[in-house]
């Protein structure tokens, strides 16, 4: 059975919306700077709860921001 592996757009949108900053994403979403960083290089897998707060803060949904792979 192949890894399943999930992607995410978390970089992308933060330039999208006026160049948004790990640490303002990381205040908005509750989390640290540090998981931004880990996400973004596709080290981190976020909590539901912090995908959907992720979502929110660019108001899309989360399928917008993760992708799941198989």
């Amino acid at each position: 059975m192949a890894k399943a592996e999930i992607k995410n757009r978390v970089r992308k949108l933060r330039f999208d919306n006026h160049e948004m900053t790990q640490q303002e994403l990381a205040d908005r979403a509750a989390c640290t700077r540090q998981t931004i960083i880990a996400l973004e290089q596709g080290k981190y897998v976020p909590s539901l709860a912090l995908a959907f707060r992720i979502a929110r803060v660019f108001s899309v949904s989360v399928d917008e921001v993760f992708e799941y792979r198989e």
